[in-house]
């Protein structure tokens, strides 16, 4: 590993200053209320939306973890990154629905197309999930790629960054993080991009790269049979995942919420859906390129999780390298930005606004920035337990996903799809789901003292995807049964919000928010994932 000298410093400082500078603008125009604290007053553009719809989403797990998926034979991973379909589905099905309801947050959802009850299941899962999950995760990456590229030890590194993003989450909210994540989308694809460019060029060259590692590593379509990734689970599980992280999932669908109508909303998703084609060229490429270098004795690491770093570090020219470290700070600062917001915003908006609904706006933004805070100490004090993750990062965030995403990917598509689904049989799906997905990340964790012939092993021994694809089955099947054994559901649940109870006059208005051009260019990206997954295909 180089180090970085003093013109990369230059870069990272004048980065920093620029990131200082729009934060600081967004704090002193910001007003005290809950709209425009949680939602940056429902007035953002297309351009910004998106950017920070990609911003948000790519974190220091992804630098760290998608490459050393490229790097560490986990090329099956890459479905993950072909997501891009799943945000165009919400833009242009999900979103209408929220609109409509004007809610701050998906929880609240719930409870205008169900009850209370689902709500309450819904706000404090995510929050926890938030906790253990994404911002865990993001700080143990983000410490990994800190102390990597800047020579300092693990904790001070991630601790910085903790408490600086904190800091502008805090006093600016929503604004300032959306604004701040558009700068870091831009950095950050800059850096990643010059990265594979002249990574290519180190090796001579993708031909000279398949001729390396061999095109049955860049395959990743396993068979029905492979042990760790079979390809028809891996498609379904996959999109269920896909679908609760892109469609119902408050930290991604709190970005499309802060447009100023379901026109620039819709086109901010499909503005994100093209730039969720970039990590496979940023990070996946990296990854195989550091994994090339280093078969042929060009390049070390230990361990796949730290194969874009090094590549980096030793790839890059000065200056070039301290762009695409400020970037990396970037990916890590955008992700804790993100959900340090939509963890306050759910405390706030579905939590304690529940408890004691006549607390005035400002009281209720100055409840916000005190959950922000409690959640960055959270944060840091998970530290220390994440810092014992073995194996390649991406994988294990993906097969917790897998355990978590079916009951809200189900009760979400259905409660829309489907009217006669109720509010009875939304929260028990919601609590048997979450129920079931615990014991499943128990037993996965206790396995090894369990008897091999039982039924408790053969669920915690179970593929992570084979899981997800039967989890999901089993609670489709159980909203159905619960809905039709109980009562059918009021109109006032179910008015334009399922697709069958939409108004004439809502169905005119959602055909206005969108021209030939928004279609061509759905179209466009749907046929450049489609091409990818021919190209990956090992041929």
């Amino acid at each position: 590993m180089q180090t970085l000298d003093t013109l990369d410093w230059i870069f990272i400082g004048f980065y920093f200053l620029i990131l200082a500078g729009i934060a600081i603008w967004v704090i002193r125009k910001k007003k005290e209320n809950t709209e425009d604290y949680f939602l940056a007053g429902r007035n953002v553009g297309w351009f910004v939306v998106g950017a920070s719809i990609f911003a948000s989403n790519i974190g220091s797990e992804h630098v760290v973890g998608l490459a050393g998926a490229g790097a560490g034979n986990k090329l099956p991973m890459l479905i993950y990154e072909l997501h891009a379909w799943v945000v165009l589905l919400l833009g242009w099905v999900f979103l209408p629905f929220y609109a409509r309801s004007g809610v701050f947050t998906m929880p609240e959802f719930l409870e205008k197309r169900f009850d209370a009850r689902s709500r309450w299941v819904l706000s404090v899962f995510s929050i926890i999930a938030y906790v253990l999950t994404k911002i865990s995760v993001t700080i143990y990456a983000g410490g990994i790629v800190v102390s990597a590229l800047l020579g300092i030890d693990f904790w001070t590194g991630a601790l910085s960054t903790v408490v600086l993003t904190g800091l502008y989450t805090v006093l600016g909210g929503m604004k300032a993080v959306v604004y701040t994540e558009t700068l870091q989308a831009i950095v950050l694809v800059l850096g990643a991009a010059t990265l594979t460019f002249v990574g290519l060029d180190a090796v001579g060259g993708w031909g000279s790269i398949q001729e390396t590692v061999g095109p049955e590593y860049l395959d990743m379509w396993r068979s029905a049979n492979d042990p760790e990734f079979p390809w028809p689970t891996l498609l379904i599980t996959s999109s269920i995942v896909g679908i609760w992280y892109w469609c119902t999932d408050q930290y991604i669908v709190q970005r499309t919420l802060t447009a100023r109508n379901i026109k620039e909303g819709r086109r901010g998703t499909i503005f994100g859906a093209l730039l969720k084609l970039l990590p496979v060229f940023l990070f996946l490429i990296p990854g195989i390129i550091a994994l090339t270098l280093k078969m042929r004795g060009e390049l070390h690491w230990d361990s796949p999780d730290e194969a874009f770093p090094v590549l980096m570090s030793n790839l890059l020219p000065s200056g070039i390298r301290g762009l695409v470290a400020a970037g990396l700070l970037a990916a890590l600062m955008s992700s804790l930005a993100s959900v340090f917001n939509s963890c306050s915003t759910l405390f706030t908006v579905d939590i304690y606004k529940k408890l004691r609904p006549n607390t005035p706006e400002k009281k209720l933004v100055r409840t916000g920035q005190i959950a922000t805070v409690v959640v960055v100490i959270i944060g840091i004090v998970w530290i220390p337990i994440m810092a014992n993750i073995s194996g390649v990062l991406y994988e294990y965030l993906q097969s917790v996903q897998s355990y978590i995403a079916p009951p809200i990917t189900a009760v979400f598509l259905l409660g829309i799809s489907y009217r006669r689904i109720n509010a009875t049989a939304a929260f028990v799906t919601l609590v048997v789901g979450l129920m079931v997905g615990t014991i499943r990340i128990f037993l996965e964790i206790i396995k090894d003292s369990l008897n091999q012939d039982g039924i408790l092993f053969y669920l915690g021994d179970m593929n992570f995807l084979s899981f997800g694809a039967w989890f999901f089955l089993f609670c489709i099947i159980l909203l159905i049964i619960v809905s039709l054994l109980t009562k059918e559901p009021s109109e006032e649940k179910t008015l334009n919000l399922t697709f069958s109870t939409i108004t004439d006059e809502e169905k005119k208005n959602n055909k206005s928010s969108y021209n030939w051009k928004d279609i061509l260019i759905t179209i466009i990206v749907l046929l450049i994932v489609a091409a990818i997954m021919i190209f990956f295909n090992g041929d």
